[in-house]
């Protein structure tokens, strides 16, 4: 299993991501934004930070970077990307994901653990059963997921949605519980085939143990079985 981690000018966690993927046991190189190729990669990272330093729109200018044209394509091929936090950001202006990123509730940056609640979803890339609740950290300004109340029926209805933020014991109250205002409470959407995924809590960062946990791994172990079949 070869994961693609890309970098653009000012990502920041592709380290992180690295570093995650393998620790889990899996090969793991860095894609510069500028490559137009993804041959002999079996999944695609689009790692967090900020890319192009925010200017104009987190994700605007990164989505024009010459790999993005073969991410789009492979992935609609049933190649698997996921996308975190800027790479989720980097995914929605792309068009791979509908809806947008916009400035967080209270127009501050929003750094801590924060617990989530995983949905029942078409997503190939989570290895955790619908309910459970996991606590992963975020990291974001512009992390408040916004759609139209439509594409917000399309993605509740074919089970796009992955994961929300909750309360700890897994419970939500609307319009309260998103420490960043994201509509619906949503944390996190994937395509209709299941092979894009996109959210903004960091996985990467509670991988390895360093800090305590190591549930983030779930986020990238299942993918590595769809890969396998799809190969």
């Amino acid at each position: 299993m070869r994961f693609g981690v890309v970098r653009f000018p000012g990502s920041n966690c592709d380290q992180d991501a690295v570093r995650a993927l393998q620790y889990l046991g899996y090969r793991a190189d860095f894609l510069w934004h500028q490559e137009t190729s993804l041959a002999g990669f079996d999944a695609i990272v689009l790692p967090g930070g900020f890319s192009y330093g925010d200017y104009l729109r987190s994700g605007a200018i990164a989505r024009f970077s010459p790999i993005m044209d073969a991410v789009i394509e492979e992935a609609g091929k049933g190649l698997p990307v996921i996308g975190i936090c800027n790479g989720f950001q980097v995914l929605c202006e792309a068009g791979l994901l509908p809806g947008a990123l916009v400035r967080n509730k209270g127009l501050k940056f929003i750094c801590k653990p924060t617990p989530l609640r995983v949905e029942k979803s078409v997503c190939q890339w989570l290895d955790l059963a619908p309910g459970t609740v996991v606590e992963i950290p975020v990291a974001h300004n512009e992390g408040s997921y916004y759609a139209d109340p439509k594409t917000l029926a399309e993605l509740n209805a074919t089970g796009r949605v992955v994961v929300r933020y909750c309360n700890p014991d897994g419970s939500i109250v609307p319009g309260e519980t998103a420490p960043n205002g994201s509509v619906d409470d949503i944390a996190g959407i994937c395509n209709e085939a299941g092979n894009v995924f996109g959210l903004m809590p960091h996985p990467e960062r509670v991988t390895d143990g360093v800090n305590g946990s190591r549930v983030g791994g779930a986020f990238f172990t299942a993918i590595a079985k769809h890969a396998a079949a799809r190969a």
